[in-house]
């Protein structure tokens, strides 16, 4: 059995930012990420689906740094670059299936959205720099916890079928409580009240699909477009401009049914449909992308349960706290569903993982006293 100060349970960003407060401050962690690669639902890829630093964000892409204070400075002490999300043309409006889209003069972005130079990853590529590449354990997914007299103990399931146990003074849990709830048996069992608050936390983007069109370059600037439109036909409901600081030209849209109703349809079905949505709205050289990418996170078993099929509502942090004794003294909660302001968004997971760090600091250092 390894022993550990901490071990934070989900490698993504808001597990990052928590590992890297907690190095600053010289306590011993253990990272355990349950897929392959850090970054949760931070994805940046290439047209081909691949991991790419100059990529397509399936995930989060925005963060707006005037009305965000803490990932504003978070971007900064990272030295990370980012960019406008293009807002330069016209507007589209789609409201039924029987008239022809309208365009509109578009109005400059208040407050103004920024996208990141290598896409969204870069912010997991520099959170993982610096970090003890033996205290980042991938692959490895936290299936029971047990409270006993010195903390707690982690049985860990590696892809191959492995069991390994983990002993942390402090566990912080770095995921959506519906994860946590649905993928972790507690010994003893969380009370009732904890069980159905984390179940009735919804876990944002993970009723969500975004559909990407990838093309040789912008045409739709050339038009005049700005490549962002709203649309009550569908399938795509709402569209931007994703085309890289780079230049890699793409167009992209969440796409505006439920999950079971995607799910029924399917993908095939469901890309053509908004090839034809973009090539209505802004014309026929939208009919040939050079290629697709379709993210569907209700399908993702480590970001959404079957809860998040039907629930499309906007994480909101209960007053009282998210766990109850006996497990308040060994675990905390920093997914970004449990930020006190910005739930569910980057500047929520730094907020919540910035007060996990904290809390957890100030817990070690009165169990040495």
């Amino acid at each position: 059995m390894r022993n550990t100060k901490v071990a934070i349970i989900g490698g993504g960003f808001a597990g990052l930012h928590t590992a890297r407060l907690l190095h600053a401050a010289e306590i011993e962690f253990l990272l355990i990420e349950a897929r392959a690669t850090l970054g949760g639902r931070i994805e940046t890829v290439n047209e081909t689906g691949q991991p790419d630093a100059d990529g397509f964000d399936l995930g989060p892409s925005w963060i707006w740094p005037r009305m965000q204070p803490a990932i504003a400075a978070l971007v900064a002490e990272l030295d990370l670059l980012t960019f406008a999300q293009n807002s330069d043309g016209d507007v589209v409006f789609e409201r039924t299936s029987r008239e022809s889209a309208k365009r509109y003069p578009g109005l400059n972005q208040e407050p103004e959205a920024l996208r990141f130079i290598g896409g969204s990853a870069s912010l997991v590529r520099a959170l993982a720099q610096g970090l003890p590449e033996a205290a980042l354990w991938c692959g490895a997914q936290v299936t029971a916890m047990r409270l006993n007299e010195t903390g707690v103990e982690l049985s860990l399931r590696f892809a191959d079928g492995r069991i390994e146990l983990i002993q942390a003074s402090q566990v912080i849990a770095a995921l959506p409580p519906r994860i946590l709830e649905a993928t972790v048996q507690f010994e003893p069992a969380q009370e009732k009240g904890t069980i159905e608050l984390w179940r009735q936390t919804p876990t944002w983007m993970a009723p969500h699909a975004k559909f990407f069109a990838i093309y040789d370059r912008p045409f739709w600037r050339e038009a005049g477009f700005s490549g962002t439109a709203q649309s009550m036909v569908g399938p795509l409901t709402e569209i931007h401009d994703a085309t890289t600081y780079s230049g890699k030209a793409a167009l992209f849209g969440f796409v505006g049914m439920g999950a079971e109703q995607r799910a029924a349809i399917g993908a095939v079905a469901l890309k053509e449909a908004s090839i034809r949505q973009f090539t209505r709205i802004f014309g026929p050289q939208a009919a040939h992308p050079r290629a697709t990418l379709y993210k569907d996170w209700a399908a993702d078993p480590l970001t959404a349960t079957s809860a998040d099929w039907f629930s499309a509502g906007h994480p909101n942090g209960p007053g009282g706290g998210w766990i109850a004794s006996p497990w308040k003294e060994r675990l905390v909660l920093a997914g970004s569903e449990t930020s006190r302001g910005e739930a569910g968004y980057l500047a929520g997971a730094v907020q919540a993982s910035s007060q996990a760090a904290r809390d957890v600091i100030s817990k070690l250092v009165v169990e040495q006293s």
